[in-house]
């Protein structure tokens, strides 16, 4: 074996021999298995895109976040569109448009009856799906439709 540096003091009897045998062995396991673990890149590895997977999450939380700020913004804008919109038709256009959409009303309710008699099961319920949607956005649904208005009567006073 190797002697002990000569600054430090050798043990006076057994028992202090043993205990420095000890200490050492612990230091030596300790130094043992952090070798061990920075050569586990296995482990490294898990750990790492435990670490990244979590930076994600994160991140995709946040970007949730924003899209559903977002979201709520351009419904704001889309309602003061409509608003604006509807203000600056004409009354007649404001008339013809409520008698189309009476006419609509009367012709998909003989539609949806007829859905009803006719449509399978799997495809009613697709479509009530789509339905509950749509009425869950009614109001950026007007607007469209409103913007769409507007622009073909634009379209059909130039052309």
């Amino acid at each position: 074996m190797t002697q002990p540096p000569h600054d430090e003091p050798t043990a006076e009897n057994t028992e202090e021999l043993r205990e420095q045998v000890e200490q050492t062995r612990e230091e030596l396991g300790q130094t043992v298995e952090t070798l061990a673990a920075r050569t586990d890149v296995k482990a490294r590895a898990q750990e790492k895109a435990a670490e990244v997977k979590g930076q994600a999450a994160a991140k995709a939380g946040e970007l949730k976040e924003q899209a559903v700020l977002q979201a709520g913004q351009l419904k704001e804008k889309a309602v003061e569109a409509a608003a604006l919109v509807q203000d600056k038709l004409p009354d007649p256009i404001k008339d013809k448009a409520a008698q189309a959409a009476g006419q609509v009303r009367a012709r998909a309710a003989e539609a949806g009856q007829l859905w009803e008699e006719k449509a399978p099961e799997s495809v009613r319920t697709g479509s009530s799906q789509a339905a509950r949607a749509a009425r869950d956005n009614r109001l950026l649904l007007a607007a469209t439709g409103a913007a769409v208005a507007v622009w073909l009567l634009c379209r059909r006073r130039k052309g």
